[in-house]
Formats: C-alpha cells, structure tokens, sequence
C-alpha cells in the first residue's frame, strides 16, 4: 500500500475497526468503521469522528465469518494522514508497537485476516468476471 490515501469505492468485504473515543472526563463511544485497504503495516478506514495526523488509537480489527469471527486486538496505530470527503474523513493510520511477545501474536492474527481478503478478493473478482461473462453471452 502506498504511504497517501488511495481508496477504492468500495470497503473491505466483511471487515471494520472498531475504536473507542473519549468524550469527556467520564464517557467514552465505541466507534464502528469500515475499513478500505489493509496490509500488515497499514490500514485506511473511514469514520466521521475527527482525528489529527499524530494522533494514536487503539484499534480492533473484526473480520466476520460464518462460523467464527477473526479479529487482531489491540492494535496501536498511528494516525499519518487525513483526507475529507463529503462529511467524513479517510484515514490512512500506521501500525505500531509489534516489539513484545503479546504483539508478536496481534500481528499473525493481523496476518491471517489479510491473507484471508486476499482469498475474498480474488474469488469476488472471479465471481465477478464470471457474470460479466455471462450477461455478454446472454
């Protein structure tokens, strides 16, 4: 993934982040946000709450299955860029903090849920070049 924001139309099949936002002393909000690209390193998600570049979250990753869900927890991440669109923003955030053992197990889950976009991806575009195909043939 290149290191700007670059998003396809479309979010990540099955995948959000999921965060929590300070508001005020006492009361924090659970924020849900849809992801748009990932790999081992980065992440981009879109959200309407408004972070600044600099800014750190600790973020979840929840991919939903049929029979179990795949999640990396605690992932801290490191707020890069910003970009605006409509009454959102584009968030391109970098993971940070895979040093101890704790970490080491966060990054192979983070690992396994890119491998398995990668398996959705390839077999939604299979899928898709198979109708196409078939709507012309029709």
């Amino acid at each position: 993934m290149k290191n700007s924001i670059q998003t396809s139309h479309q979010p990540l099949p099955d995948l959000i982040a999921r965060f929590k936002v300070k508001r005020g002393l006492f009361r924090t909000e659970k924020v849900e946000a849809k992801v748009y690209a990932l790999d081992q390193h980065t992440c981009i998600f879109k959200t309407d709450k408004l972070f600044n570049p600099g800014d750190t979250l600790l973020l979840d990753l929840v991919m939903t299955m049929p029979f179990e869900n795949v999640d990396a927890s605690a992932l801290s991440a490191l707020i890069t860029e910003r970009k605006k669109h409509c009454s959102n923003f584009f968030y391109l955030v970098d993971f940070i903090d895979f040093g101890s053992r704790s970490a080491n197990a966060t990054q192979n889950r983070l690992e396994r849920i890119c491998r398995i976009l990668t398996k959705k991806q390839s077999l939604r575009s299979r899928r898709n070049r198979a109708t196409a195909g078939l709507k012309q043939s029709a």
